[in-house]
């Protein structure tokens, strides 16, 4: 940490908490967005928009763009950029805005397994437990999907989940092999990762785009408040909070997602709902806590972009 001291840490956390309602209402703002243009449309334009944000803050900050490992940079984009939003925004399409946030954040849940399957990590009796609660809260959120089409949106979203979770722990690989700075090489693989879905765009027949001043307010709020505001507030609190405490914070996000939906788009969670959300948001809990006592330090790339 930088500055531990009170006042820093104050400003942090306020920092975290406008982070947090910016991340949170974007689940709304993506979900009203697709009335005006096709899925793959807006993830082109709201990830390349965004990636140029980034690179406008690092020459207002003044710090080296250059590049060390564009194979891996690209890899980490595809991971974390062309799968995990394109399957956002498509299970957007049909899904709930609030479900769909909580779905995706199963997140660490994958982290916790993968980093078992994957890097042979030994699973913690506070993170098996965070696991199982997820695994649970799940099956009741998939338990109650209506149709066909329901169940479809919430395998999208499930998925980009698990793409994000893959696309961490890749990140700290690659961080291992060539350190570069987090908001350069976030920067970077939103490019990369924006090129693939700029393509699937055109190859994708699909409506105009209807310019319209929600939709242009929807990608200005993806681009600037989501992208170069949100990304910077999210490093600061890094810089400034306790191992654990910035990731604990974010798990207003999912929240903020669910009760926007519920107060400015009418979705009322179902008790089967209700309940698998509360599980997921138990089990984040739970994995916050546990990297809390541990004094973990958090990873930069488990926010989302």
């Amino acid at each position: 940490m930088k500055n531990s001291s009170p006042a820093s840490q104050l400003r942090a956390a306020l920092a975290l908490i406008a982070l947090s309602i910016i991340w949170g209402y974007n689940w709304v703002v993506s979900k009203a967005a697709l009335a005006y243009a096709s899925a793959a449309d807006f993830a082109a334009l709201r990830t390349l928009l965004a990636a140029v944000s980034l690179f406008v803050v690092l020459a207002v900050l003044r710090r080296p763009m250059g590049l060390r490992d564009v194979r891996g940079t690209f890899i980490l984009g595809l991971l974390q950029t062309t799968a995990f939003i394109g399957l956002t925004l498509f299970a957007l399409i049909h899904g709930g805005a609030g479900r769909t946030a909580v779905l995706v954040y199963t997140m660490p849940a994958w982290v916790i397994l993968f980093g078992r399957l994957v890097l042979g990590e030994r699973i913690q009796p506070a993170r098996a437990l965070a696991l199982l609660l997820a695994l649970a809260g799940l099956l009741l959120l998939l338990g109650v999907a209506p149709t066909r089409v329901g169940m479809a949106s919430m395998l999208l979203a499930l998925f980009a989940g698990v793409f994000w979770a893959a696309g961490t722990l890749y990140a700290k690989r690659l961080q291992t092999r060539a350190r570069a700075d987090v908001l350069v090489l976030t920067a970077w693989q939103m490019l990369l990762g924006g090129l693939p879905l700029a393509l699937l765009a055109l190859a994708l027949p699909s409506p105009a785009i209807h310019w319209t001043p929600y939709f242009i307010f929807a990608l200005a709020y993806n681009t600037l408040l989501g992208g170069a505001l949100a990304w910077t507030l999210w490093l600061y609190a890094l810089d400034r909070l306790p191992a654990g405490v910035a990731s604990l914070g974010t798990l207003a996000t999912p929240a903020i997602g669910v009760l926007s939906a519920w107060a400015e788009l009418g979705e009322v969670p179902s008790l089967g709902e209700a309940a698998g959300m509360l599980l997921i948001g138990i089990a984040l809990a739970l994995v916050s806590w546990q990297a809390i006592r541990a004094h973990r330090r958090v990873n930069p790339a488990m926010a989302p972009d």
